[in-house]
């Protein structure tokens, strides 16, 4: 089993790219998040990078910014690359299955954000006395 969950800010804004010829976007940050116990009275936290993809992705980065609270769900996965000075490279990272935003973005005003979905301003309320439980 492979899983991890985690909760912290964003140390900086997040990197939206797509990939070439699919156009798959991809969204690359940091999550600083806080170590459970103190390390003589001070407040110590590991730096995780995280990788999205597709439409998570784009959210993430329209909207979050540096600082914000944020909780990702994913797995660890390590991979290796060759960098352009001829040295192996290896990279240990979370790719983010699901990412929840606990503080919002970059004005911090949901209000105007826009969702996708209608709004009914016309409902009508449903009486309670008659449910049977």
């Amino acid at each position: 089993m492979n899983k991890t969950i985690l909760i912290g800010r964003l140390t900086k804004d997040p990197e939206l790219k797509y990939i070439p010829n699919t156009g798959t976007a991809t969204c690359n940050f940091t999550l600083a998040v806080d170590r459970r116990f103190k390390k003589e009275g001070q407040q110590e936290a590991d730096f995780i990078p995280i990788v999205v993809w597709g439409k998570q992705a784009e959210s993430t980065a329209n909207y979050m910014s540096k600082g914000k609270l944020m909780g990702v769900s994913g797995r660890i996965q390590t991979r290796s690359y060759d960098a352009k000075d001829g040295t192996r490279r290896y990279v240990t990272e979370v790719v983010a299955e699901e990412v929840k935003f606990l503080e919002w973005g970059k004005d911090s005003n949901i209000e105007n954000v826009d969702f996708g979905v209608p709004v009914q301003e016309d409902i009508t309320p449903v009486d309670n006395s008659d449910i049977p439980f």
